[in-house]
């Protein structure tokens, strides 16, 4: 036990709805002023000064001073990337327990619905349809709940520079996994193959990262090469 880590101090913080509404208003990387989150999560403003506060001291999110007024944003990446994490764990749990219901999808910014960090992959509207445009083309298949890349899949893929020999030698336990996304509410792609593409277009620079979020930017040319991938 003594080895375990200390996680309790931030799960506290993000146990409060109100606390976690103020946050998720701020995945898209923006900063918003104390009066603008108060009205997003309900509170006085008094109250989600406090509760801003005690996220400020816990390092979650960042002040900053305008004048008179003070803006909040995210402290770094990586409190976008566990809130994010924790968004994908909730829905997917939900999922499992009760298979049968339909889940409601998370409101989100737009930013970062269509195109976002997942750990080093690839999440969010254009992760997921690349998916379903990938197993619609037959470049990767199911067996026995496993994801694979079917040879058809290999050739076009080593066409764009991403070669499946070589990703099998990296440190990944599997080659290609599904991944459920949170605000899809169906899968895209994980794996050494998903952190293969991702590398891809972040270098093509057809996306770009946002500071301080997990939300990434698509530029023009990326919306119309990664739309072409795998498009019959």
């Amino acid at each position: 036990m003594e080895q375990a880590p200390c996680i309790s101090q931030i799960a506290t913080l993000l146990a409060d709805p109100k606390r976690t509404a103020m946050i998720w208003a701020l995945m898209d990387g923006s900063a918003k002023p104390s009066e603008e989150l108060a009205m997003l999560a309900g509170l006085s403003a008094p109250s989600a000064n406090a509760h801003l506060a005690r996220l400020a001291a816990g390092g979650l999110l960042r002040i900053e001073a305008r004048g008179r007024k003070r803006f909040f944003r995210m402290a770094a990446a990586d409190v976008g990337a566990a809130v994010d994490a924790l968004a994908s764990t909730t829905m997917a749990s939900v999922a499992r327990s009760a298979p049968c219901r339909p889940v409601a999808a998370l409101l989100a910014p737009a930013t970062l619905r269509q195109a976002r960090l997942c750990h080093d992959h690839l999440g969010g509207e254009m992760a997921a349809a690349l998916y379903q445009r990938m197993v619609l083309a037959k470049w990767i298949d199911h067996y026995e709940q496993r994801v694979y890349v079917t040879p058809l899949g290999a050739r076009h893929l080593a066409g764009h520079g991403i070669f499946t020999q070589a990703l099998a030698h990296q440190s990944y336990s599997t080659m290609a996994c599904d991944c459920f996304d949170w605000s899809e509410q169906q899968p895209h792609l994980g794996g050494a193959l998903g952190a293969g593409l991702l590398q891809l277009f972040m270098q093509s620079r057809w996306l770009k990262p946002i500071s301080e979020s997990s939300a990434l930017q698509v530029t023009e040319a990326g919306r119309l090469e990664i739309a072409r991938m795998a498009a019959l």
